[in-house]
């Protein structure tokens, strides 16, 4: 049974990482053209309505796909259940958006936002469709055709937008580039999963995943609003060209601090969850996510805010300049994602969506005054109050996650503090050589040279656990190819 479940791991490690980072690659590639293509303030236009997608999003799968891929014996009418909640919900909130639409573009003073929040909530119906059949592959750690999906999608959706910009289609080719990728994701999905629905719906299942889920959705709501509420501040009180400088550092920062954190939780959920009831294996197999996890995200974000002004000004020229301080404040908080998501992840494993929601509250409640101060002192000075918010949630998250599995907080410090200092220095030494007045061009690859060849050497010199855990997960992965 471990044997199995260490493989199924290492296949979800695997398939999951290749999901992100290849759909999620040509996405950044797809946007690095249409960067080139499209301008500041058209970009500044889309990030205004992405809360309230997020947040539509959120209400609609309302906790119950984390509540199916928990619970240990599914049946049938449970997926037939969560399935017709979702459309009705979906189909609800499009009407309420579609409806709204006037009244939002008065607030963020961009009249051009009714017809486009009308055609883009489209996604949310699209999305709802796709819930079921995107959580019967997670719960059967099955993500090799997911990531085929999402290949496809990414490619096609990347034509589309491309297409739309050339022809001069400027904001709507965005639009048309988000559309077609969910339509496209969900139809396939549909195509590979063997489940169809059935017209049944229980209140009895209902009731049992939503009293799970119902905590997970408010904390889902609230996580979603304080991670959009930028883009509504800015937005809001400052030019949506200022609004667009910070898409665009976002977008970079989630190639690495997202995409690994969505890779730990998509697969780390469901197989902690399936040894829920072995105390010492969970703790074990957590402490070893947690350390491998942190190696890699303390290097690449690290080294991104090390790279941030030669990367930029190579992929996406000198008018996305002013992104590069945004990008590099907010790697600094992005590092911590992966280990929010892992400490938030095992008071799911343990039924705690109540702890769930009470921390998400007080983080949130502490987050505020960051945004604040932002709104009258400068968005550079909000995007430092998050990276103070961030260290400030993880020893929140790691004290109630550390009482359910005996792991304590300074245990989980010191599994982490090697590679926090060596990625730390080695991103020192790469940010000093981009002081030096030569080309960007050859700046960039000789900071990237000096980084990898310096984590290298020190990581064999020192052999690591997390590190030799890593080296061999990469070679399970090789010999499994």
């Amino acid at each position: 049974m471990q044997d199995s479940l260490k493989d199924k791991a290492v296949r979800g490690v695997g398939w999951s990482f290749i999901d992100n980072i290849a759909s999620s690659g040509i996405t950044f590639l797809v946007g690095l053209i249409l960067a080139r293509l499209l301008t500041p303030e058209e970009y500044g236009v889309m990030a205004m309505i992405a809360v309230f997608i997020a947040v539509s999003n959120s209400i609609i799968d309302s906790g119950f796909s984390n509540a199916l891929i928990r619970k240990v014996h599914i049946k049938r009418i449970d997926y037939n259940t969560v399935f017709y909640f979702n459309i009705v919900v979906s189909v609800f909130l499009y009407i309420s958006l579609f409806v709204a639409s006037p009244a939002i573009s008065i607030f963020l003073k961009e009249p051009i936002l009714i017809n486009i929040m009308r055609i883009i909530g489209l996604i949310l119906i699209i999305n709802a469709l796709s819930i079921i059949p995107r959580t019967v592959f997670v719960r059967n750690i099955n993500f090799k055709t997911q990531t085929k999906v999402s290949l496809i999608s990414s490619i096609g959706s990347g034509f589309v937008g491309i297409s739309m910009a050339l022809a001069g289609m400027g904001v709507w080719s965005l639009v048309g580039q988000q559309l077609s990728r969910q339509l496209l994701n969900t139809s396939f999905l549909w195509m590979f999963c063997k489940w169809h629905p059935n017209l049944e719906f229980s209140l009895k299942s209902f009731n049992e995943l939503f009293g799970f889920g119902s905590k997970l959705l408010l904390s889902g709501l609230i996580n979603t609003i304080y991670q959009n509420i930028y883009y509504i501040i800015i937005g809001r009180f400052y030019a949506s060209s200022l609004l667009g400088q910070y898409t665009r550092a976002e977008q970079f920062n989630t190639i690495f601090s997202t995409n690994l954190t969505t890779v730990v939780q998509r697969v780390s959920y469901p197989v902690l969850s399936s040894i829920q009831e072995e105390p010492e294996r969970l703790r074990e197999a957590y402490r070893k996510v947690i350390r491998t996890t942190m190696l890699i995200s303390f290097a690449c974000m690290l080294g991104l805010a090390a790279v941030a002004k030669p990367l930029i000004l190579i992929l996406i020229g000198v008018k996305w300049l002013p992104a590069v301080y945004f990008l590099q404040i907010i790697c600094f908080a992005g590092m911590l994602y992966p280990l929010h998501a892992i400490n938030l992840n095992i008071l799911q494993v343990k039924g705690r969506s109540d702890l769930f929601l009470k921390l998400e509250m007080i983080k949130k409640f502490i987050a505020v005054g960051p945004i604040v101060v932002g709104i009258y002192c400068g968005i550079e000075y909000m995007l430092w109050g998050s990276v103070f918010t961030s260290f400030i949630a993880y020893f929140l998250n790691s004290y109630y996650s550390a009482r359910l599995i005996d792991y304590p907080t300074m245990d989980q410090l010191k599994d982490i503090l090697p590679t926090f200092l060596t990625s730390f220095i080695v991103a020192f030494f790469m940010w000093c050589i981009s002081l030096l007045d030569w080309s960007v061009y050859l700046l960039l690859p000789l900071q990237l040279f000096l980084g990898i060849l310096l984590i290298a050497f020190i990581y064999e010199k020192v052999k690591l656990p997390e590190y030799i855990e890593l080296k061999q997960l990469a070679v399970s992965l090789l010999k499994q190819k």
